[in-house]
This record gives C-alpha cells, sequence and structure tokens, in this order.
C-alpha cells in the first residue's frame, strides 16, 4: 500500500478541489432562492473532507511517480471524481435518480461524452443544470492535461509522438504540469468567456449561455433544452457553436505556442489541416445526403448539414435536426462519422486525426516499399520522421479500438438492445460523441430506457474511450502487477 500513496496524495486533491467546485451550483440556487442549494451543499462537504482526509493521510511522501504509478492513476483518479460527482444527482429529490443513473450521468459528464438519462431539462433547477455543464468544462480541462503531459510519456496508442520536453518521464508530470497549467487555464477561460460573450450578443439568455459556453468549448454537448440547440432554432446560437466546438477541437499545445512564439503555428499543422479536409469532405456528402430522406438540397440544409457533423466528428453531441431520418447513406455515414474525432490535445475526442494521418503514411511506405523494394521510406508527421514504435502503436489501437467496440456491442444486446441500438450505443460510448442512431439513444432520445447493467456497461465504455484504452486495459494484465 505504501507504494501508492503518491497516488492517493494526489486523488485527494482533486477530490478536495470537485468538492469545492460543488458549492459553485450552491452558491447560485441560493442567489436565485431555490432550495436545492441544500443538495450541493452537502455533497460539497462530504466530498471536500473527503477529499482533504485522504490528502493528509498521505501528505509528506514523495510527488514522483513510476510509469506504473502514473497508468494507476489515470484510471483510478478518473474513477474517482465521478464517483464524487454522482452524489449531487443521487441526493437531488427532483431527480430521484438511482446511483446507476447519476454514475452514468457524471461520466458521461466529465469524459465530455454527452449522453444522458435525464429527461425534462427544461424545468430542472438551474443549479443541476449548472453542474453538468461545470462537470463537461472542468473534465475538458483534465483531458487536455493528460493529453499534453501523461498519455504521451505513457505510450498510449501512439500519442508518444506528442512528447513535449520535460514530459518525458513520469517524475516530471506533475511539476511540468503545473507549470503549464497556468497558460493553459488561461486560454481555457478565455475561449469560454469568448463563447459566452458571443452567445449572449447573439440574445441566447444569460443562463443558457453559461452552460452551453462551457459545453461548447469542452466540446461535450449537455445542454439546458431537451430538444439542444434546436430549441432555439437560431442561426447565430448555431454559427457561434460551430466555431468554437471547432477552436476546442484543435491542439491546445498550439495556442500556447501561439501565444509564447509561433503566432502562425495552428496554420502551418498537418493535423489541423487534415482535420479540415475530412470536415468539409463530410460536411459536402452529408449536405447532399438528404436528398435520400426525402429533403430539398438547399441553404438551410447546408446549415443543418454542417453543424451536425461538426457535432458528431468533434464529439460534441449537439442537436438541432434529427439527422438520422435523412436516408441509409446519411445514417452511414454519421454512424462512421462518430469514430474520426479531433486533434489530439483537444478536448475532443474519437480516434483522433493523426493516427488517420499515421495510417495513411504508413500505408504508403509499404506500397512503395512494394514498387521500389530499394527505396527507403520513411513514415513522417508533420515533417519529421516519426519513431519507429509509433507506427506500430498506431495499428494497434485501431485493432483495439474495433475489438472494443464490437465486444460493447455484442454485451449490450445480452442484455436487450437490438443490433441497431447496441452498435450505435457502443460508437458513440467509445468514441465519447453522445447522442447515438435511432430511436431509442439517438438525438430524439435518451439513455434512460436501457438496463442498468447496459448503463454500466456504457460508462465503462466512456472511460475506454477518453483514457485512449490502453491505459485503462493494461491495469487488466497480471504481467503489470508484479513487481
Amino acid at each position: 500500500m505504501k507504494q501508492h500513496q503518491p497516488i492517493f496524495l494526489v486523488i485527494g486533491i482533486l477530490i478536495a478541489s470537485l468538492g469545492c467546485a460543488m458549492m459553485i451550483p450552491a452558491l447560485y440556487d441560493i442567489g436565485i432562492g431555490n432550495k436545492q442549494w441544500v443538495t450541493f451543499f452537502v455533497s460539497s462537504i462530504f466530498t471536500t473532507f473527503t477529499g482533504v482526509a485522504v490528502f493528509l493521510a498521505n501528505r509528506g511522501q514523495p510527488r514522483s511517480l513510476t510509469i506504473k504509478q502514473a497508468f494507476i492513476l489515470t484510471t483510478a483518479s478518473w474513477v474517482a471524481l465521478t464517483a464524487f460527482a454522482a452524489i449531487p444527482f443521487t441526493l437531488s429529490t427532483e431527480l430521484n435518480m438511482s446511483y446507476t443513473d447519476a454514475f452514468f450521468e457524471s461520466m458521461s459528464g466529465i469524459t465530455t461524452t454527452g449522453s444522458t438519462v435525464i429527461t425534462g431539462l427544461d424545468k430542472l433547477s438551474h443549479g443541476i443544470l449548472l453542474w453538468r455543464g461545470l462537470l463537461q468544462w472542468l473534465g475538458g480541462l483534465g483531458i487536455i492535461v493528460m493529453a499534453i503531459a501523461v498519455l504521451p510519456m505513457l505510450q498510449v496508442g501512439g500519442m508518444q509522438a506528442f512528447r513535449v520536453e520535460g514530459f518525458d518521464t513520469a517524475g516530471n508530470i506533475l511539476p511540468r504540469a503545473t507549470q503549464i497549467s497556468g497558460t493553459l487555464i488561461t486560454i481555457y477561460i478565455l475561449m469560454t468567456l469568448a463563447a459566452l460573450v458571443s452567445y449572449r450578443i447573439a440574445g441566447m439568455p444569460t443562463f443558457d449561455c453559461i452552460v452551453h459556453s462551457m459545453t461548447t468549448v469542452a466540446t461535450g454537448g449537455f445542454s439546458t433544452k431537451d430538444a439542444s440547440l434546436g430549441a432555439y432554432d437560431k442561426a447565430s446560437y448555431e454559427i457561434i457553436a460551430i466555431i468554437f466546438m471547432i477552436l476546442g477541437s484543435l491542439p491546445f499545445l498550439l495556442y500556447i505556442k501561439m501565444v509564447k512564439s509561433d503566432h502562425y503555428a495552428i496554420f502551418q499543422d498537418g493535423q489541423v489541416r487534415w482535420f479540415f479536409a475530412i470536415l468539409a469532405i463530410v460536411t459536402l456528402l452529408a449536405w447532399m445526403s438528404q436528398s435520400g430522406g426525402g429533403h430539398r438540397v438547399g441553404i438551410l440544409e447546408f446549415r443543418d448539414a454542417i453543424f451536425s457533423v461538426v457535432s458528431i466528428m468533434t464529439g460534441t453531441g449537439y442537436a438541432t435536426v434529427y439527422y438520422d431520418t435523412w436516408g441509409p447513406f446519411a445514417f452511414t455515414l454519421f454512424f462512421f462519422t462518430m469514430f474520426i474525432g479531433g486533434c489530439a490535445g483537444s478536448t475532443s475526442c474519437g480516434i483522433k486525426i493523426f493516427r488517420f494521418q499515421i495510417l495513411y503514411e504508413t500505408i504508403k511506405q509499404r506500397v512503395l516499399t512494394f514498387t521500389q523494394p530499394n527505396r527507403i521510406a520513411i513514415p513522417q508527421f508533420n515533417g519529421a520522421a516519426l519513431p519507429a514504435s509509433v507506427p506500430g502503436a498506431v495499428m494497434s489501437f485501431f485493432f483495439l479500438f474495433f475489438v472494443c467496440f464490437m465486444v460493447i456491442a455484442y454485451l449490450l444486446t445480452l442484455f436487450g438492445l437490438d443490433n441497431m441500438t447496441a452498435l450505435a450505443s457502443s460508437a458513440t460510448a467509445l468514441a465519447n460523441v453522445g447522442p447515438a442512431l435511432g430511436p431509442i439513444t439517438g438525438p430524439a432520445g435518451t439513455f434512460q430506457p436501457l438496463p442498468d447493467a447496459a448503463k454500466w456497461i456504457l460508462s465503462a465504455g466512456m472511460l475506454l474511450g477518453r483514457l485512449e484504452l490502453f491505459a485503462v486495459l493494461v491495469l487488466f494484465s497480471p504481467a503489470f502487477w508484479r513487481d
């Protein structure tokens, strides 16, 4: 147990911080005279006390981490935060949620997935709605830090291609994460404020602006309305959402570079160019595909297409139309778009653009080797030769991703889900998208009708997808636990 004390030290700090965050919706409810403030006040006291107790019990331990400890911390911290974040949902008298539903909702929030089991959002107290938005906002920030500081060092799924000087060893994670967090948090807050102001200028009610600005930048998708942004039916809101969903899906490390020295870094990045190229192609296909569902193809339909594609591809999950009714081709297109995701080092999710780049480079190398056996072809990424371990790691990730996808879908069918709902729900959980496809869990439905066992499976799928598979699955290897 002593070797795990640095892990408990960090988890204690994170839990205490989460408890402090619970005071924000409590104070908001007090300010507007809502009696639901008691729910968050009690949850905050309990969570903060537990976090501080865990921290004090492990205080004085070294703050460096081994590789094994870093793996354990990555998964354990996400599970612990989700477990405590579910407490306000469980205690809320207006929700009357089981702990299973509360855990699912908080896992969806903190992983920025956006799937929900809650209906009647339009009538919920502001505290609950604010807490859902805060969960996604905090989860998005944590994801960025993890993508920059932790996953490259753990060499998860080819993420070692993004190693930053000072993050090469596990022992450097905590001090270097602290150093970079100042600039990162500032950029994240400024982007959120810009989204908030933009929504407000466009006419959105102030409270809705607060929640939607947090969930847009975090590419999470939780809304204050059952009909999501479709409840407003305003083009200006959708344009603002598109802009900030895209900004949240680009590498935040490039924003830091732009602020500090290289002002054109984001325009020179190959991953960003691929992101916009894929986005444009899929949008065009989605726009044209609407004719298959009996829709005409015009300007309004283009607005629906680009919003839906950006929302699904970035993993945000906002909805304005029922895109799964556009015909078989559109249904298939959106199903595969779920898997793509945004850029590495962003709040976005999915397989990530850089892995498709590396897959392309690897295939190109093989083709050149076949056609010109004497030629030396080295896969490149952003103009630099890839480390030898990266292509293999990316191929392994692709394989494992689709194995996990099929396993989760199969398990869901065992609990009564039809094949379409099982496949779509598995995809949206593993890719952290939010709404799936079809009448039950699609943009017109929720995950509430699913049995409890299916919700636990999907919660595990969200965690797997958010932590890039390997960071979780390695814990199930007996070899990992041997000294």
